[in-house]
């Protein structure tokens, strides 16, 4: 197994945050600055993005749960885990939930799919990377990821350029393998046989991963709950106070 780039912050019950494609682990720092008031927060770069290794050659989302279950084994010491995923991060917990169950304490889907039933988008994404590299489409990933209000404040303002730096200083290679091993994901079987306390968490206005995905995943998942936040499609960094409440409550309710 490759080594990942790991941040680990705080003291308490442990939290795993698995970023969104094209992010790295600063994605998020406002969620981890108020779990590590009360939690171990461990974040981490995937595979071919931030400072973690480019790895060449196609994978499965699959394997990005096999490099979180070696993390957690190894950050963890055998402690059982709430483990957070946003979008490819949620893609993550789906497998993850599935393959190594004994590592879970809980999982959180957000803003996140288990399908798609429609792969023209992402091809047509990739085309785009490997003729004008990663920069070209990174306007209008920002705008699918923060909804225009925020992004029209000061605070969002500053948000939407240091996501946008963080995107066009993905390797472009590593960029087009992860999109193909998003595009090809299919937990709809798998979701039902998670036995891991799950929230999923929907933003309203997420065009990237409709509110309608989020429901479709509580539907296959047993005993999943389904939670809402107003924002885009990324949620945690747009309302991190309400993405941690949601949590907290989530992991207290159990």
């Amino acid at each position: 197994m490759i080594s990942l780039n790991v941040l680990r912050e705080g003291e308490g019950p442990i939290v795993v945050l698995s970023h969104a494609l094209g992010c790295n682990l600063r994605m998020w720092d406002a969620v981890a600055a108020r779990l590590a008031r009360a939690h171990t927060v461990i974040r981490y770069d995937h595979r071919d993005h931030g400072a973690s290794p480019v790895v060449p050659g196609a994978f499965g989302i699959e394997t990005l749960a096999d490099d979180a279950a070696s993390l957690i084994e190894r950050e963890a010491a055998g402690e059982p885990v709430h483990f957070v995923g946003l979008s490819m991060g949620g893609m993550t917990a789906q497998a993850l939930a599935v393959r190594r169950p004994e590592l879970l304490k809980t999982v959180v889907i957000a803003n996140s799919s288990a399908h798609y039933p429609d792969s023209t988008p992402w091809t047509a994404r990739v085309a785009r990377v490997q003729t004008d590299g990663v920069a070209a489409i990174a306007d209008g990933a920002v705008e699918r990821w923060i909804t225009p209000g925020w992004r029209a404040t000061p605070e969002g303002t500053g948000a939407a350029a240091a996501l946008r730096d963080m995107l066009v200083k993905t390797d472009a290679a590593g960029y087009v393998e992860s999109c193909k091993a998003v595009a090809a994901i299919d937990f709809r079987e798998s979701n039902t046989r998670i036995a891991v306390p799950t929230l999923v968490i929907a933003g309203t206005q997420d065009l990237a991963t409709p509110p309608a995905m989020s429901q479709q995943m509580v539907a296959q998942i047993p005993g999943a709950r389904l939670a809402t936040i107003d924002a885009a499609h990324l949620s945690a960094v747009e309302k991190p106070d309400e993405f941690v409440g949601l949590l907290i409550d989530f992991w207290r309710s159990l």
